[in-house]
């Protein structure tokens, strides 16, 4: 059974401001280069048509996580990250894979005016297939996400802010 997600992060910056800071080449090359973990790297990128899409690789070392998932894994968190975003309407689409855990995260962005900033809102559900450990890794992952966002949106309205 997968666990539904749904998280809400808040910035200073509009909503235009934001979109475009998540579809810039050297904003998400400073990003995981900030909070990317071990061997993170923009995999792919293409903008184009108002659509944007990249990959990106991320790492978490083995001793920074609950040792359910290092009995799991064996080593270190390496995840595949893929999001597809459309300036109309700033919106975006997520899937995420771990290397070696049969599961995934699939979700949708949206990000919208709030006051005089904005707000991105994270719409999705995560799904991992290891009978009886199953639903634990999925709240652990559900967790491991929001943290994730919470650190990426921090991230961006000071990096918006050093520009402007």
């Amino acid at each position: 059974m997968a666990r539904r997600i749904e998280h809400h992060t808040t910035s200073p910056h509009s909503a235009e401001a934001v979109f475009g800071a998540m579809v810039d080449e050297s904003y998400l090359r400073d990003r995981l280069a900030e909070i990317g973990g071990n061997n993170a790297e923009l995999v792919t990128y293409s903008s184009g048509g108002g659509k944007t899409t990249y990959q990106l690789k991320q790492g978490v070392p083995a001793e920074h996580l609950p040792s359910l998932v290092k009995s799991v894994l064996g080593g270190d968190l390496v995840i595949h990250r893929t999001e597809a975003w459309t300036e109309a309407g700033h919106t975006g689409t997520v899937e995420v894979t771990i290397h070696g855990v049969p599961g995934r995260l699939d979700g949708t962005f949206t990000l919208t005016g709030n006051g005089s900033g904005s707000k991105l809102t994270l719409q999705g559900q995560v799904k991992v297939s290891i009978p009886l450990m199953g639903g634990k890794l999925e709240g652990l992952v559900a967790e491991q996400v929001i943290e994730l966002l919470d650190k990426e949106s921090e991230f961006t309205a000071e990096w918006l802010a050093n520009r402007g």
